[in-house]
């Protein structure tokens, strides 16, 4: 198997509680939001190698939810959120919360743009309601769980 693994980006501005993270893939805009929309894809990418996922519920539509599981030696950890609009291979508007922090719930746009030539942007946007909360999810170690799946997705698109 041959992959390219592209830099990640993850972003903070100092001004307001949001992160954004841009990353690029060398496939088209079809199969990158495929596999952020159908639940069989998502299971083999998202997040941080050396976690097993167990999806409870994955609607990726306007109006639908998803509610997920990672486990690992160390515990399991609960996710949840509603997809408010999703328009396929342009845009995915979501909450996220993670179960044992109910109280940093963030709004998520995704963006996916065609660069041409089989490229894709993918373009994401936190937000949370405050720096402080913004702060502590930076620094729990999300960019490394955000960087090790965007590399599990590289290897997913290059089949």
């Amino acid at each position: 198997m041959n992959t390219t693994t592209r830099e990640t980006t993850i972003a903070a501005d100092p001004n307001a509680p949001t992160i954004i993270i841009t990353r690029e893939f060398d496939a088209p805009v079809e199969s990158v939001f495929r596999a952020h929309a159908e639940p069989e894809l998502v299971r083999r990418w998202l997040g941080p190698r050396g976690l097993e996922m167990d999806i409870d519920r994955f609607d990726c539509q306007t109006g639908g939810a998803y509610r997920y599981t990672h486990r690992d030696e160390n515990g399991e950890y609960r996710f949840y959120g509603s997809f408010h609009e999703v328009r396929p291979n342009e845009r995915i508007v979501q909450t996220f919360t993670f179960e044992g922090f109910p109280d940093g719930v963030s709004l998520e746009t995704m963006t996916f743009t065609d660069l041409g030539d089989g490229r894709t942007r993918l373009e994401g946007l936190s937000f949370y309601d405050s720096v402080e909360t913004r702060d502590l999810v930076l620094s729990s170690g999300m960019d490394h769980g955000v960087r090790e799946g965007y590399e599990r997705l590289d290897e997913l698109l290059a089949g």
